[in-house]
C-alpha cells in the first residue's frame, strides 16, 4: 500500500543571524539584516515524509503559505526531492494569528484532497507556538500524534510512530489519515540531490519570469518560458483566496482573534558572556545549547 503526504511548512527569519546590525538600542529592527530561511523542524517533517515515501511509495506535496518569496523553500523542498510543491500566496492571507493560518491551510489541503498523512514541523522559530499543526488537524476532524520523532510501521490504515518528551518517550498507534507535527530530535534533512537541482533549477512561480528571461537567452519571450516549464512540470502552483473554497473574513487579520498586545524589544549587548568549563562535558553541554538555541546545526 502507498501512501500520500502533505507536508507543511514555513519560511522564517534567520534567527541565528541576530545582532547588533539587526536589532538597536530604541528596539528598532532592520528585517533585511536577516535573511528567510526553512523553518528548521519542517525540514525534519520533510525528511519523514521522504523516509515514508521510500518505504511504501506515493507522493509528497509540500505547501506553505506566505509572500511570492517563500518560493525559495519551495524550491528546495524540490532539490530534497518532494514530487509536487503550492504556494498559498494573497494580500488577504496577511497579518494572519494561528487560527487563521491554520484555516487557509486546511482549506488548501481540502483542494488538495488525497492525503494519507499531513507532516509538520512541531514549531516555526518565529513564533514558537506550537499551534498550528495541532489546529489544522482539529478544522480537518483529524487525528494527530504530536511530538513525532520516528515513525515504527505502517500497515493499512494504521500507523505506529515514537513520540520524544523531555523527560521520556512513548509508542503511539494511530488510524489514518492524520497528522503529525516532527520534533528537531527526528532525522535532519538528508543533503540535497545534484540531480534534482539540475532538473528542478529553473522551478518558479509567474512573478519571477522576467528575470529568468532576461538570465537565460534561450528563452526569447516569458510565453515561451512558461510553455517550457508547464511541460515539465517545473512551474510552482501558487493559490490565491479565489482559488480556495473560503470564508475571506476567516482569513488573515480580520480573521485572527489573536492581538499583540505589547511588544518589547531586546537588544544584545557584546558584554554579555559565558563561561564553559575546558572539559569534554563542557563542550558537549554549550553545543547541545547552541543547537537547542538554533545558532548551529
Amino acid at each position: 500500500m502507498t501512501y500520500n503526504s502533505i507536508v507543511l511548512v514555513k519560511q522564517v527569519p534567520d534567527t541565528r543571524t541576530v545582532t547588533g546590525d539587526v536589532m538597536s538600542k530604541k528596539g528598532t529592527m532592520n528585517r533585511s539584516a536577516m535573511p528567510a530561511i526553512f523553518n528548521p523542524e519542517d525540514l525534519n517533517a520533510l525528511e519523514m515524509a521522504l523516509q515514508v515515501r521510500e518505504r511504501y511509495g506515493g507522493q509528497i506535496t509540500v505547501l506553505t503559505m506566505g509572500p511570492l518569496k517563500a518560493a525559495d523553500i519551495l524550491r528546495d523542498a524540490l532539490f530534497h526531492g518532494a514530487d509536487n510543491v503550492i504556494l498559498l500566496s494573497d494580500r488577504k492571507f496577511a497579518g494572519a494569528d494561528t487560527q487563521a493560518t491554520a484555516y487557509t491551510l486546511k482549506s488548501a489541503i481540502q483542494k488538495i484532497g488525497d492525503f494519507d498523512l499531513i507532516f509538520c514541523g512541531r514549531q516555526a522559530i518565529d513564533g514558537d507556538t506550537a499551534q498550528v499543526g495541532p489546529q489544522v488537524a482539529e478544522k480537518l476532524n483529524l487525528p494527530q500524534i504530536t511530538y513525532t520523532e520516528s515513525i515504527a510501521s505502517m500497515d493499512g490504515d494504521e500507523i505506529i510512530a515514537k513520540r520524544a518528551f523531555d523527560l521520556g518517550s512513548e509508542i503511539v498507534k494511530c488510524k489514518l489519515p492524520c497528522l503529525l507535527t516532527v520534533v528537531g530530535s527526528a532525522d535532519r534533512i538528508r543533503p540535497a540531490s545534484a540531480r534534482k537541482r539540475i532538473e528542478n533549477k529553473l522551478a518558479a512561480i509567474p512573478s519571477e519570469y522576467p528575470a529568468i528571461v532576461e538570465k537565460w537567452a534561450e528563452f526569447e519571450t516569458e510565453t515561451a518560458l512558461a510553455a517550457y516549464l508547464t511541460e515539465r512540470n517545473l512551474e510552482i502552483t501558487v493559490w490565491t483566496a479565489a482559488d480556495l473554497d473560503v470564508n475571506e473574513d476567516q482569513l488573515g487579520l480580520s480573521g485572527s482573534p489573536t492581538q499583540v498586545y505589547k511588544v518589547n524589544y531586546v537588544v544584545l549587548e557584546s558584554t554579555e558572556s559565558k563561561e564553559v568549563p575546558p572539559t569534554k562535558e563542557g563542550i558537549r553541554e554549550l553545543i547541545q545549547e547552541l543547537i537547542q538555541e538554533y545558532i548551529v546545526g
